[in-house]
């Protein structure tokens, strides 16, 4: 009876997490309106007049939907070709740091080379260099190769700056990795280049698709070397174009406003493809 009189302590933490749990989805949606809020006065003043805006304020709605400054943006920077070069440059870098990344994790991770954590501070310490200590000799260098306003002197140097993290990170990665396997595999005949991509490659390949993301979104973001590296304006990006607009229009912030919707599309989109690989990634990751 004392048994059967006993209330189930499973319900107990429910009812005292619930108030708590309200508590938490409060401050959370707050804290989302928070960030957001640029963002949504950003796309009203997108489409708002230059008169509507002195008049109204940049908190006010628009009067009507005013086109003109989309229009005057992509007309004025030739924005449909900034799109393309930081489209292909922000890939192109994403796809060979990852490959470049994983080739170099693999020889010092596994492969087991000498001074392994010297070469891994190495490239901790690459990272923290600031870009504006190596644009002078990236941009002597790139003119000695004749690559200076190329879009692929971009790919060459952010496929290098990008691998020196991904080597760091999957180096770390690898440098723990189970030694049954390979002593398996090694056993069964495969060569490295088989265990590499039949082995390495499947456990490691959520990380390196969190990194392709993270390198296609730096990538397109980077606004000093490719204005030093890019001076025609068929070679410019999409950051060095909104720039420009800057420079310009400054009292047009209307058109500024637009602009800057127009640059942050093509990344906010990139991230809504690509959210479940990034989610499922660091997931894997977390549990492995």
């Amino acid at each position: 009876m004392s048994m059967l009189a006993t209330p189930n302590p499973a319900h107990r933490p429910a009812k005292r997490r619930g108030p708590v749990r309200w508590l938490v989805l409060a401050l959370v949606s707050l804290g989302a309106l928070f960030m957001i809020s640029p963002f949504l006065i950003m796309l009203l003043n997108a489409f708002k007049s230059p008169a509507d805006y002195s008049q109204s304020g940049p908190l006010s709605l628009p009067g009507s939907f005013y086109w003109e400054g989309v229009v005057t943006f992509w007309t004025r920077t030739n924005f449909g070709w900034k799109l393309w070069n930081s489209v292909w440059i922000s890939t192109l870098v994403a796809l060979f740091a990852v490959t470049l990344s994983l080739l170099s994790a693999y020889a010092i991770g596994i492969g087991r080379v000498r001074g392994r954590v010297w070469l891994v501070g190495l490239f901790l310490l690459a990272n923290m260099l600031p870009q504006e200590v190596l644009v002078y000799p990236l941009f002597t260098m790139a003119q000695k190769v004749h690559l200076n306003d190329s879009g692929w002197s971009i790919v060459i140097i952010f496929t290098v700056i990008q691998a020196a993290f991904g080597t760091y990170l999957l180096a770390s990665v690898l440098g723990t990795f189970p030694p049954a396997l390979l002593e398996a595999a090694e056993i069964d005949g495969a060569s490295r280049w088989q265990i590499l991509w039949r082995v390495v490659f499947p456990i490691v390949r959520p990380t390196c698709s969190v990194l392709m993301i993270f390198f296609f979104i730096w990538t397109w973001n980077e606004f000093f070397i490719p204005l030093v590296m890019l001076t025609s304006s068929t070679a410019q990006t999409v950051p060095i174009a909104l720039a420009a607009m800057q420079g310009d229009r400054l009292m047009d912030v209307p058109t500024l406003n637009a602009g800057t919707l127009m640059s942050l599309i093509p990344t906010l989109v990139f991230f809504l493809i690509f959210q479940r690989t990034l989610t499922r990634g660091i997931t894997v990751g977390a549990v492995k």
